[in-house]
């Protein structure tokens, strides 16, 4: 395997959403996307209990035209949308959501951490869906950590969302060819991940720190790659938690407006207009 070069280590910003603090490598100031990767949004924090559902998360907003996923790493995630699905997701699953033509969903956490407390963490991140599928059919798709396909090497544990990985298929459905994975590396473990020839390739530590084709990656630092090899390679320098995100590039212009990504101006303010008049679904939440 011929092992790609680093080009960028992006330390995630600290963003301000709705009173929470997040942190946000992409978009930065160094790199606005990784085609068709929009943004990825990494969310820690201990919940102090005393609080109801309805008063922690997001409320029902819309979206079209992408896929919104989230990354469950501890605690749960509870999702209910317009469509009539509604779902808890816990520690190791993902929500898999394509907002296609549109749709209206919430992000809520369960009523028992919300009473007792507890530690909750997740990563959220955007995939632009191609200007030809955007207006199909919205879905929802859970997928417990039981339900992801999980390649045990030394030292080493990889949990396959999409893509295939060594042999084995991810199970999340997408519009684009993905490489989609969730990855443990114990200290000084070392590890050749195959990426396919041309496709846009990150990697965003969650906690722990690695070493990467010249280039190091702390806690909460991203690391983008060239197009000149079909590997990545990784040493860990302590234990380490992370994601790989990895896809064909659309090459398709994108405009983005809030919860709204098109391909033009026009797309976009047709996309507002619609979600005004309720054309991307109503939800009225229920909570236990």
């Amino acid at each position: 395997m011929n092992t790609r070069s680093i080009q960028h280590v992006i330390p995630a910003d600290k963003v301000n959403m709705g009173g929470d603090l997040l942190d946000q490598p992409l978009p930065s100031a160094r790199l606005e996307n990784l085609d068709p990767f929009l943004l990825i949004h990494h969310w820690h924090k201990i919940l102090p209990g005393g609080q109801r559902p309805q008063e922690l998360g997001v409320g029902p907003h819309p979206h079209r035209g992408f896929s919104p996923v989230t990354f469950i790493f501890k605690g749960s995630v509870n999702h209910q949308d317009s469509l009539g699905e509604k779902a808890t997701v816990n520690a190791g699953g993902t929500q898999w959501m394509f907002a296609g033509r549109g749709i209206t969903h919430s992000e809520r956490f369960p009523r028992e951490l919300a009473e007792k407390g507890g530690e909750l963490e997740f990563i959220q991140f955007w995939v632009n869906a191609p200007a030809a599928h955007k207006m199909n059919a919205p879905f929802y798709k859970p997928i417990s950590l039981e339900e992801t396909p999980l390649v045990i090497e030394e030292k080493s544990k990889i949990w396959v969302v999409s893509g295939q990985y060594k042999g084995t298929d991810g199970v999340a459905p997408t519009y684009s060819p993905q490489l989609l994975l969730r990855g443990e590396l114990t200290k000084d473990g070392e590890l050749h991940i195959p990426i396919p020839v041309g496709f846009n390739a990150l990697v965003y530590v969650l906690e722990g720190s690695l070493k990467t084709s010249g280039g190091h990656l702390l806690t909460k630092d991203m690391g983008v790659y060239n197009l000149d090899g079909d590997a990545i390679q990784l040493n860990a320098t302590a234990n380490t938690r992370y994601i790989v995100l990895s896809g064909k590039p659309l090459n398709e212009p994108v405009a983005q407006y809030g919860p709204f990504v098109m391909s033009d101006q026009t797309q976009l303010m047709q996309a507002v207009r619609d979600s005004q008049i309720g054309k991307m679904g109503i939800l009225i939440e229920e909570f236990d």
